[in-house]
């Protein structure tokens, strides 16, 4: 494993926070060195510990306050370095310098969560996934805070703390856990309808992502960008990973909470720290002012998406992911992000989801860091140093110097002082803003069903049933017969016959009524439409000794070439001893290994005198196979796929000649799965 670290630019705001206690003294915290770290100063060796000593209390201190509280809702999250280039100048648009300069790499940290579990939860559950990004541009900082689907619960900002209250764990009971399967959810759903196309969402294979380098982001909420001549446009904001967006079967995510509940995590990390770095390119949807009211939706309402097909992205650079943290709590746990940080250039709505999200997030990191002084910590400092009269408060670590501490003054000839907009100052779009002050939604919110069906439409044949089976599974959990059957009849409302189906799996009446008249499609939201890649995929080699060494070396270096990432499994770790003189390290045995944590299987040889390894194996390749992944195997190995009856089916691959079977495997693994098999 090699250090990765490097002090050019997209390092250097964090250097000098970088400490190592490799190979130094001892101190405490005061910086005196310590003589003994494992027994405290007592009385005689058999007498009380003495308050007076101080090594003692200020360790046990600072162990017993270690802890912060968890973020409420995306608690549970890993996060990496990186850095962002633009592909092509914006300035049509904006005057923000991160989307208008070419040549400059902007340093960036990205957060990828879960939103509804705890800390300790499981990296696999159903639920969005929350897709933070930090900028660390000259200008300040800019975040930009999006989830792994495109739409929300809830309309207006004020109904956050129902959503959230509704998905937790009920309280009663405090379960269940990383889950929406249970009652207080649903009866959520039923009786707020605007929720209808984010459950779809949510019950389809995008809640159950393959990986964080597989998964899109999106930014949500519709901001604007302002140009140099003040000149607005609406947009939205996308990030499209590189490799395509893939899920994973729901059994698999189901298995993988106790086989490796890191598992997003572990994939994460391994990934980097190989080389295989992360990168998903920025895409951004525009639209001029004069047409915010041309489509059948409103484009400020956060449970509507904006198709593709009508407002295309335009793809303008790339981030790619490059170093993992050093310290989980220090950068990951401590990261604040805010979707008020904005540089000039970007602006926001009207949107009332993000209205409230500008109050929230500041807010929250308050109780959460301690105090106003978080955008000091090391992972959310700026780059560019900041300037201003605020002063002290808990965790305060800048050391102004001076006496004037407020705004105007003549003691520090009246700095610091503003900036005008004309040399870079932040100044809002001056939006016309006139009304009554009411509690009420335009009318063009009222409309929930419409893009529900359409993402239903535009659903391949696998992607519907595994969003009934998911139907199914949660409104199956929940005890009571009424929210079983109000859901059932809210769903009727986007396609009655996936909504009788799941009426007969749960055990309710089946709706008459309902259906609806929406024929329209969007070919971009079904994953089969998705970029194919076999970069990076994980491959389990399943081998004894006795192989055939040439072959095999042939396929595995064909495949290294590709991007495949193999990995040897036999009886036992260590070498595998094969013809001509080849060896290979098997880095995991089939009592550690699983196949749910691979994305493929290669069967090269695997009998064995141990039955229990032979009766694993057999569980192995039978699990993949129900889970729609490639199988190939040469040589001794073929018998395992005549034995199950493997043979001549979509996406199993044998031959005798290295070469072709390389390639062809390569060409079964980039597809994914094979639903239709």
């Amino acid at each position: 494993m090699t250090d990765k670290r490097n002090n050019d630019e997209k390092d250097q705001h964090l250097e000098i926070f970088r400490v190592t206690d490799k190979g130094k003294d001892m101190t405490t915290n005061q910086g005196v060195k310590i003589s003994e770290d494992e027994l405290s100063l007592t009385a005689g060796v058999r007498g009380p510990t003495l308050m007076e000593d101080f090594h003692f209390r200020e360790k046990m201190t600072h162990f017993d306050h270690e802890r912060i509280p968890e973020r409420v809702v995306h608690a549970r999250g890993f996060a990496a370095h990186g850095e962002f280039q633009l592909y092509e100048n914006m300035e049509r648009y904006t005057k923000a310098k991160i989307f208008t300069d070419t040549s400059r790499k902007v340093p960036v940290f990205v957060r990828f969560s879960t939103v509804n579990g705890s800390r300790g939860s499981a990296d696999t559950a159903r639920d969005a996934r929350g897709f933070a990004t930090k900028f660390y541009t000259e200008e300040g900082n800019y975040d930009l805070v999006a989830n792994n689907i495109p739409v929300f619960f809830i309309q207006d900002g004020i109904k956050f703390p129902d959503v959230v209250h509704s998905f937790k764990p009920e309280p009663h009971i405090d379960t269940p856990q990383a889950s929406t399967a249970h009652d207080n959810f649903w009866d959520f759903v039923a009786n707020n309808p605007e929720n209808a196309h984010m459950v779809m969402w949510i019950m389809s294979d995008r809640a159950i992502p393959r990986s964080f380098r597989m998964m899109e982001g999106f930014g949500v909420n519709t901001f604007r960008l302002v140009n140099q001549q003040g000149e607005a446009f609406f947009a939205k904001f996308h990030w499209k990973p590189k490799l395509g967006t893939h899920s994973l079967i729901w059994e698999e995510s189901q298995k993988l909470m106790g086989v490796d509940p890191d598992f997003h995590r572990h994939d994460l990390w391994e990934a980097i720290e190989r080389g295989d770095y992360p990168e998903y390119e920025l895409g951004i949807q525009i639209l001029n002012e004069e047409d915010e009211f041309k489509f059948d939706f409103d484009i400020l309402d956060a449970t509507k998406l904006w198709p593709e097909e009508e407002v295309p992205v335009k793809i303008i650079g790339k981030m790619t992911l490059t170093r993992n943290v050093d310290n989980f709590f220090a950068e990951t746990e401590q990261v604040a992000f805010h979707p008020g940080n904005v540089v000039p250039g970007i602006d926001f709505t009207n949107d009332p989801l993000l209205q409230a999200r500008l109050f929230s997030y500041i807010d929250t990191q308050l109780i959460r860091l301690g105090g106003p002084n978080f955008h000091e910590l090391p992972i959310n400092r700026p780059i560019r140093q900041f300037y201003n009269n605020q002063r002290d408060g808990y965790g305060r670590q800048t050391i102004n110097v001076g006496r004037v501490n407020f705004h105007r003054n003549s003691l520090a000839g009246n700095t610091p002082s503003p900036v005008p907009p004309e040399e870079g100052g932040y100044a809002h779009y001056e939006e016309k803003v006139e009304g009554r002050k009411i509690r009420a939604r335009s009318t063009s919110f009222t409309d929930h069903f419409s893009q529900a069906t359409m993402f239903w439409n535009s659903m391949s044949d696998p992607e519907k049933k595994h969003i009934i089976d998911a139907f199914s599974f949660e409104l199956g959990k929940v005890k009571s017969i009424s929210v079983r059957q109000q859901n059932v009849d809210l769903f009727a409302n986007v396609n009655l016959e996936m909504a009788r189906i799941i009426a007969k799996n749960i055990g309710v009446k089946e709706p008459v009524s309902g259906g609806s008249t929406v024929t329209k499609s969007s070919p971009a939201l079904s994953q089969l439409n998705t970029v194919k890649s076999a970069r990076t995929r994980k491959v389990a080699v399943i081998i004894t000794n006795g192989f055939n060494g040439p072959f095999v070396k042939a396929v595995l270096d064909s495949w290294r070439t590709e991007g495949l990432v193999p990995e040897i499994i036999s009886e036992d770790l260590g070498p595998v001893h094969g013809t001509n003189g080849v060896i290979l390290n098997a880095t995991q045995n089939v009592y550690t290994a699983d196949s749910v944590l691979y994305d493929a299987v290669y069967m090269v040889r695997g009998s064995s005198k141990d039955m229990e390894f032979n009766r694993k194996v057999a569980h192995f390749l039978d699990e993949a196979f129900r889970h729609k992944k490639t199988l190939g195997a040469t040589g001794e190995g073929r018998q395992w796929l005549e034995l199950n009856q493997y043979t001549n089916k979509s996406g199993v691959i044998s031959s005798d000649n290295a070469s072709e079977f390389a390639k062809q495997f390569v060409e079964a693994v980039r597809q994914h799965r094979h639903w239709y098999r």
